[in-house]
């Protein structure tokens, strides 16, 4: 979860800001920006906020014009980012528009849904919804998901109704009673996922995807690419004014282990996620490297 931008659905969205409501404050301790308000009246500031941004959305640059106005003697992006983090904010549409960027606006997620109040946090719940989709998985992939701390007390409460198993470290992995487990005969399709997905960034043990290949942070920040259930490479679709389209796949040394038949099958997929994030130009180029 950590603090960045997510998409989630209305009834999610309420229960899991309160859950990260406490980490996302403690974020905010540790920045600059805190630093720049230390002998403010930080709740008058957050007040404040809420009241501009359910007066009408606004951006959080417009926001921190707003507010340096009221508070001169403040860095105005500090008042700003006081109120993104510290209130639970939702961006309101239209944004993420197909091809083209748009302004980020904001607003309270209480008006924005016709909420009262965002509901009092529930740990144990989201570490359900993260084993239901995550597990089996060890406490410390919840942590490394979500960035919460002190879960073992939450674990305990339900432990009871958590399934048990052990990896080949030995380490207890905990699952949801009913979690299905794929039968490992089954054909693992290539799949390519996109910057900062959570099938990466949600587990602290993360062999399990990448094999004998090491993971550093880079790789959070360019699209991957699994095949045969594997870290294969990274693939990235440039757009060059006035060159013709290109999709650049960079593979790693777990892809040379492959069958000969996974080259053919992540150009395949590659061209088919090149026309759908590209409809309107002419098929793409499909480009390989050998990382390093």
């Amino acid at each position: 979860m950590r603090g960045t931008l997510h998409l989630v659905t209305a009834a999610d969205a309420g229960p899991l800001r309160a859950v990260m409501q406490a980490d996302v404050a403690r974020m905010l301790r540790s920045t600059h920006f805190w630093r720049n308000l230390q002998g403010a009246d930080v709740d008058a500031i957050v007040s404040r906020g809420i009241e501009l941004v359910e007066e009408q959305p606004r951006s959080v640059a417009e926001l921190a014009r707003i507010l340096a106005a009221e508070w001169p003697d403040r860095d105005p992006d500090s008042l700003g980012y006081a109120v993104r983090y510290l209130v639970p904010l939702a961006q309101v549409t239209p944004r993420g528009l197909w091809g083209r960027t748009g302004s980020a606006r904001v607003t309270t997620l209480r008006s924005w849904l016709g909420i009262p109040r965002v509901p009092e946090p529930d740990p144990a719940a989201a570490v359900l919804r993260y084993l239901r989709t995550f597990g089996p998985a060890h406490p410390s992939d919840l942590r490394a998901w979500s960035g919460l701390r002190n879960l073992r007390p939450v674990i305990a409460r339900l432990r009871p109704a958590l399934r048990s198993y052990r990896d080949e470290a030995g380490r207890e992995l905990l699952d949801v009673p009913d979690g299905v487990f794929a039968e490992p005969e089954a054909p693992a399709p290539v799949r390519f996922l996109p910057e900062f997905d959570n099938a990466f960034l949600s587990h602290a043990e993360r062999s399990r995807i990448t094999g004998d290949d090491r993971w550093n942070a880079a790789y959070a920040r360019q699209g991957v690419i699994l095949a045969d259930g594997f870290f294969a490479g990274s693939w990235r679709l440039p757009r060059v004014p006035g060159a013709p389209p290109r999709l650049d796949i960079v593979t790693n040394a777990a892809y040379d282990g492959l069958p000969h038949t996974a080259r053919a099958e992540v150009e395949e997929e590659g061209r088919r996620l090149a026309a759908f994030l590209r409809p309107d130009g002419p098929p793409p180029s499909v480009h390989f490297a050998r990382r390093g």
